[in-house]
């Protein structure tokens, strides 16, 4: 802390930009970003002039939600939706970095597969961790980033934690920020917890990954945010080794 002097002849403490900067360091760092995604930031984000609109358009809204926040927004998060290599996990922790440093958010990142194999693996007794210990940080982080949801294989036992998950910040008016593959619509030809064979052959849905009832949840507890064009990875790679 430093001692500054104002305009008006008075003192007061004020916070060197030193201890802010190590302040935000420490804060990204509890955010468990993957080493992978660290460099991903809304400036990193770049949109060519060929690109679908609707990449140009989500950069927008991801930056009007982090000037947004936490008053306008009230507890409201975003679903990024898109197909792969559209850059939704890129925009989803850039969005984090950006809460993070300037709105000084405290957030977290976990990959959806990732924290439901911890959650499973709590159950073993050479786990020193319980499932509500691995919970208990998701549930109370300010800022929760969950990539890839839908990813992981639906059984009842998927559905019930997710459900526990996202109920639980919901409750607690905590903003959530997810990406997923799947389309945001209901299962056609029935719900996903009752389901033909039939149904199963077609293209599923995020309503078919985590159910219904969760996806609708979902849109009281988001903005959906669309990610259209091509995967960017495999237009990098072919550029390489075309």
């Amino acid at each position: 802390m430093r001692v500054v002097e104002r305009a008006d002849g008075t003192r007061v403490a004020q916070r060197c930009v030193c201890q802010q900067e190590r302040r935000v360091e420490r804060m990204m760092a509890a955010a468990r970003i993957p080493q992978r995604y660290i460099h991903c930031t809304l400036e990193s984000f770049d949109v060519l002039p060929s690109a679908d609109r609707s990449l140009q358009a989500a950069v927008v809204q991801a930056r009007s939600f982090v000037r947004a926040y936490p008053v306008e927004t009230d507890g409201k998060g975003l679903l990024l939706t898109g197909s792969i290599g559209v850059g939704k996990t890129h925009l989803a922790v850039g969005i984090l970095q950006a809460l993070i440093a300037e709105r000084g958010a405290k957030g977290l990142f976990y990959d959806y597969r990732d924290l439901l194999k911890e959650v499973q693996n709590s159950y073993d007794r050479k786990v020193d961790q319980s499932e509500r210990e691995i919970l208990a940080p998701v549930f109370e982080a300010e800022v929760l980033v969950l990539d890839e949801v839908g990813a992981a294989k639906p059984t009842d036992w998927v559905w019930d934690t997710v459900a526990h998950i996202l109920n639980t910040r919901y409750n607690d008016r905590r903003t959530t920020i997810l990406t997923t593959n799947y389309a945001n619509q209901a299962p056609l030809g029935g719900t996903s917890e009752g389901r033909s064979a039939k149904t199963v052959m077609r293209e599923e849905t995020l309503g078919d990954r985590i159910t219904e009832r969760m996806r609708s949840r979902l849109q009281e507890m988001c903005v959906v945010v669309e990610m259209q064009g091509e995967d960017f990875r495999q237009k990098v790679k072919r550029a390489r080794f075309g």
